[in-house]
């Protein structure tokens, strides 16, 4: 063995609160990333022996298979909804939602403002790839005008399907909630500021703050019809001017 590979320091390690099972994400996608913050947050501040995740219908159908914590998979846009019941039947314990736009901005749209206006003590990670991934592809309402879906094969039109909705900027206008950002993970800068955020939300919610909100935007290589390298910089380049990144509200 070389002597560089002696000195070689460990500076990444799966995080603790992570099972071995392997991820069912495309290659490319975000939501191993994801996947692997909320797992370092948990590790960070010591919580996973308290933490439920709510699951919801979608490509991280199969959460429950990756965390040392207790899950519970809830009806497609109800993940909100189930995370409200389970911390007020047990407000000893850390709930976080994972959910995607097609799931939090849509299905679950009264769900997820609701609970949010309550400032109910829940941490929400809102995965924003602006298409619908698992059910392949179809326009989501974080769809971006002209962009090509399964249901709009010409182009999102706004004529016809509205906007893109700015679900964060929608949320960040009630009184409730503590705490409210969007960030991304097209470099290693975001990835970092995405670490921070996730782990001030858990954080938070340790504290007794009340509601929080982190909207990610994430890339979809498959449905996107584009390279993960593409796909990162379509995020980069172009998603960012539609939803700008940054903290919208926090009141911690």
């Amino acid at each position: 063995m070389s002597a560089n590979l002696k000195n070689m320091v460990k500076v990444f390690e799966r995080p603790k609160s992570l099972t071995d099972a392997r991820f069912t994400y495309c290659p490319g996608c975000h939501h191993g990333i994801i996947t692997r913050i909320i797992g370092n947050a948990m590790d960070e501040l010591d919580i996973a022996d308290r933490t439920v995740g709510i699951a919801p219908v979608g490509c991280s159908v199969f959460a429950y298979l990756w965390y040392k914590a207790d899950s519970q998979q809830a009806a497609h846009g109800r993940a909100s909804a189930v995370a409200t019941g389970i911390k007020r039947a047990r407000p000893d314990l850390i709930v976080f939602s994972y959910q995607g736009d097609g799931d939090f901005a849509s299905i679950g749209t009264a769900e997820s403002i609701h609970a949010a206006n309550r400032g109910e003590d829940i941490t929400v990670i809102f995965v924003n790839n602006q298409i619908y991934g698992m059910t392949g592809g179809e326009m989501a309402p974080t769809t971006l005008i002209d962009q090509k879906t399964a249901t709009t094969p010409e182009g999102r039109d706004a004529s016809l399907c509205g906007y893109p909705i700015r679900f964060s900027e929608m949320i960040a206008q009630l009184d409730a909630p503590a705490y409210v950002t969007r960030q991304a993970l097209f470099d290693t800068k975001h990835i970092m500021k995405t670490t921070q955020a996730v782990k001030k939300a858990f954080q938070y919610q340790v504290e007794g703050k009340g509601y929080s909100l982190v909207e990610i935007l994430a890339t979809c290589p498959t449905n996107w019809r584009m390279s993960p390298v593409q796909s990162n910089t379509h995020v980069a380049e172009t998603v960012t001017k539609v939803f700008p990144l940054g903290d919208l509200i926090d009141r911690g």
